[in-house]
Parts: C-alpha cells; structure tokens; sequence
C-alpha cells in the first residue's frame, strides 16, 4: 500500500498512541480536581503545554488546548472579531483558505462584518500591493493559511506580518496546520497574533490540536462553562490527547531537521514525474511545501481517478478532506487558474516522513497507467 493523503490525516507514530493509552490509563483524573489524582493530571497537562510552547518557542502561558484546527481556526477568527469589535468589523483573508475559515468570515460577515476576501495569482499566492490596499482604518484583523492545504502554495506570511507590523489594531491570524513540522514558521519573529496548529496532520490524534495566542491579544471564547484554558476553552481537558499532541510535534520537529530533504526528493519526483505524462496539468507550484503536490487531468473525472489507483493499493486524494464528498470544484485552483475544467479534474498527492522515494516512482508510473487505461475507456 502506498498512502499519499497525508494532508487529510496522518497515521499516528505508535509513541503517540503509547502516551495517549498510559495517561488515560495511568493519569485519568480530571485536572480540576483538588486531589491528589487530579493534581498528576494537572501537572500532565503543564508538562505537555510547556513542551508544546518551547517547540513553537513561545511562552507557555500562550497556548490552549483545543480539539483540532477548525476550533482554532473559529477560535482566533470569531474570538478576535467579536472581542475587537469596538474598534472595527473589517477583516482580511484569502480567496482560497480553508472551509473553517472562509465559513468562519462568511457567518461574520451575516451579522455585520465586512470581508476581503485577497485573490492570488497562478502560483496561489496573494500580491502584497493588494494586502496594503485593502488595509483600512477598521480593520481589525488578518487572517491566512502558511501552506494551503490543497496545493501546497506557501503565503509570504513573513513580509505579510512585516506589513501589519505597523497598525497596532490589526491582529495577525495564521493558519498553520498544513505548515507545522514540515514548513517553519517562527511566531514571534513574523509578528504573528494567533496560530492554529492540528495534531492529526503530524502523525497525532485527531481531536486534538492547540492554538497560539500572543500575550495580551483580547479573544472572546466560544463556549461558555468551566474557567479552564485560562478561560478561553471551557471543558475538560484531554489530558492524553495533549501529551499525545506534545509527544508527536516533538517527533514532526525532529524530522523537519534529519528528514526534510528526503520529502523534498520525494515531492520532486513526483512533481517532475507530473511534468512528462500528457493530459496531466500541474497545479501545484515548483516552490510549494514539501509535501503536497495537486495537479488536474482535464476530462477525467476526480472520483474515478481515485477509486482507479485504490484499485492498485495507491491512495491519494481529490480536494481537502474536508470538501472530497462534496463532488465540487476546487475553490482553490478555480481561484488560481480561473479554469472550470481544470478546478472540476483535481488530484490531490500529499506526503509523510514516512514515505519513501521508490513510492514515488511507483505512483507516477500507476499514474501513468491509469490514465491511459481511462483514456481507452473513455475514447
């Protein structure tokens, strides 16, 4: 089997399923409890925050557990907006961010708030003039997704936060699920607010996931109940799905440092691979992430392409996860190429640490194959 919608979910490392089934069976007190079982979840709990906050090296103090990247995402967009309200109801995105934060902007924008919505260009990037000339007394905030989870496009979130650097009343928000622990991202450096990070997309659990907010950014919560997370995440912890959570962005950390050029190797044969089998369109651009790699077979339809390779133990994706069932055309390359066609016939391949380059080979060649076997069917 060859696993490539690893944008979509991980498989978790067998560490991480070790840490999560010792604290629940070892740590299963409620953290809020005064007594001595709940104290050790407690201190569980601080451990995996502090662990967390050194690998993003910020301070601990700015990290909530939530339970992935669509809390977060919701989190830092609502949060932000309806707590900075007073000074604006402006915010700024991009044509092609994830549904949690386009559906995020759009239920602001019902009930009063204006979106601008940035468009990007063939390689899905925004243009920086278009970020300052949307910039207005009112805004209040920023929003963009580091690696778009779709093509792989990465956002110049540095010269972008260079920018907001110089208006105090816009907070910078950053979606960084496609990029943590494959595409670095220094958080303070960059200027950024609020960052949102998923542990399933990094061979963690899914439920699970932490948001990042500077000290001294205003977020209102979504729920309302207990005064845990500092009060701005009511509920329980998932004390197992936090160590779990610290436990495996150690480990993508560490394979950022010993095994970021083998999935780069990995992405340029299949990238270059792309390039030479006719009927193929690559979408993804050549300096995209290292791990994902979109391209488009016009006249071919998506959900077919991929059941084809299923058929021969090669598992890729069409758009997000989050949107595959849909059956409609990618927001994303439609915002890239303006082409119909192209947007309705997406291929999704997304990479691990795990994977290897003789997967690679072998996927280009299925994929050759398959759409020669589908062009004869089709003729």
């Amino acid at each position: 089997m060859i696993y490539f919608d690893n944008s979509a979910t991980t498989k978790p490392y067998p560490e991480v399923i070790d840490s999560f089934i010792t604290v629940s069976t070892e740590y299963f007190g409620n953290p809020s409890s005064i007594h001595g079982i709940g104290a050790r979840a407690e201190n569980l709990l601080l451990q995996a925050r502090k662990q967390i906050a050194e690998l993003l090296e910020v301070k601990s103090s700015e990290i909530y557990f939530t339970s992935g990247g669509t809390e977060g995402n919701n989190l830092a967009i609502k949060g932000a907006a309806h707590a900075n309200s007073g000074k604006g109801k402006h915010i700024i995105t991009t044509a092609i961010e994830h549904a949690s934060v386009m559906d995020a902007c759009m239920y602001l924008q019902d009930t009063g708030y204006e979106i601008t919505y940035l468009p990007v260009n063939e390689t899905g990037k925004i243009n920086l003039d278009d970020l300052k000339k949307a910039i207005r007394k009112d805004t209040i905030l920023v929003s963009a997704m580091h690696v778009n989870n779709e093509t792989g496009a990465i956002q110049p979130i540095e010269k972008m936060g260079e920018i907001l650097s110089g208006f105090h009343n816009i907070l910078f928000h950053v979606d960084h699920v496609q990029g943590v622990g494959k595409v670095p991202l220094d958080l303070k450096r960059t200027g950024v607010d609020l960052c949102t990070i998923s542990g399933h997309k990094f061979h963690g659990l899914k439920g699970t996931g932490a948001i990042y907010i500077r000290e001294g950014v205003k977020v209102s919560p979504l729920f309302s109940g207990g005064s845990q997370e500092s009060k701005i995440r009511s509920g329980t912890e998932n004390v197992a799905g936090a160590v779990a959570l610290a436990k495996a962005l150690r480990i993508a950390m560490e394979k950022l440092q010993t095994d970021i050029d083998k999935l780069r190797t990995i992405r340029e044969i299949i990238w270059n691979g792309l390039q030479h089998i006719e009927g193929v369109e690559v979408n993804s651009p050549n300096d995209g992430a290292p791990h994902i790699v979109n391209f488009s077979i016009p006249g071919v339809k998506s959900e077919v392409f991929v059941h084809s390779l299923e058929e021969e133990d090669l598992f890729v994706s069409t758009t997000s996860a989050c949107s595959s069932k849909k059956k409609s055309p990618s927001k994303t390359v439609m915002a890239m190429f303006a082409d119909l066609v192209r947007a309705e016939s997406v291929i999704r391949i997304s990479l691990s640490y795990q994977n290897e380059p003789e997967e690679a080979e072998m996927a280009i060649e299925l994929i050759r194959e398959t759409i020669n076997k589908l062009q004869k069917v089709m003729r």
